[in-house]
């Protein structure tokens, strides 16, 4: 799931900076990213500390390279310890967990009713215990009504409410995996199964209850979809104004 996600914004990623080059020039991909690529750098940094891997190089902002690199964290682990090779899962999702804590606290500043709705929601996700389609269609919907918080006619009359909308594009715009951080996620991601499978040998996954991996996938669902609803919300936003500003 959060790898195909991170397909889906890389894809909504490329549209909305495409947009914003058309309508500001080449440069405008600093603008946006001024904030977002350190946040989306310092995240990865984050998890590979959290992980012991060793950070050899990194640098949080830079003007586009050949590849278009506007920023990068090289870093080096241990192929003998399973912790640090299960770490290459979080390092390259790193960007989207960083991005979301970002928003969120965007959020809680500049828009405490939506982030208190956030809040609820959360709550009453994390006693669901099983999923079919009726809760699934809840729990959608309960993210549509968060939307409807935020694009509301008094926050529109707010100046401090296109600060947040700023801020905001400028993490979404860069919240996305690349390549890099897709392929590393996926050699993490195959270790971990890997461990499932030995521990299911020994029957050591009898022990882990079914609605706590029920509960933890539906709180994951909930922070890709805040990723996602912002990164809409800025191809939305770079349509709008690529229409307007040609």
């Amino acid at each position: 799931m959060i790898i195909l996600i991170g397909l889906l914004l890389g894809i909504l990623r490329d549209n909305s900076l495409s947009n914003f080059r058309r309508s500001f020039g080449f440069n405008s991909i600093m603008i946006t990213g001024f904030i977002g690529v350190p946040i989306h750098e310092c995240s990865h940094a984050i998890f590979a500390l959290l992980f012991r891997h060793s950070i050899n190089d990194i640098k949080l902002l830079q003007m586009p390279d050949e590849n278009g690199t506007l920023g990068y964290v090289r870093h080096s682990f241990n192929p003998n310890s399973i912790y640090q090779q299960i770490g290459n899962f979080f390092i390259g999702i790193g960007p989207i967990i960083g991005g979301v804590i970002s928003l969120l606290l965007l959020m809680k500043i500049f828009l405490p009713y939506s982030y208190s709705e956030f809040v609820k929601i959360s709550i009453t996700n994390r006693n669901i215990t099983n999923l079919n389609m009726d809760i699934i269609k809840e729990i959608l919907n309960s993210y549509y009504e968060l939307i409807k918080t935020i694009f509301t006619s008094s926050n529109f009359k707010n100046p401090s409410f296109f600060l947040f909308l700023f801020l905001s594009i400028c993490i979404s715009s860069h919240i996305s995996l690349s390549k890099a951080d897709i392929d590393g996620a996926s050699k993490g991601l195959g270790v971990i199964f890997i461990v499932i499978i030995i521990l299911n040998m020994f029957g050591l996954t009898n022990y882990i209850s079914i609605s706590a991996i029920i509960k933890y996938n539906v709180v994951l669902t909930g922070f890709l979809l805040v990723a996602l609803i912002f990164s809409l919300i800025t191809y939305i936003i770079s349509e709008i104004l690529a229409a307007i500003i040609k």
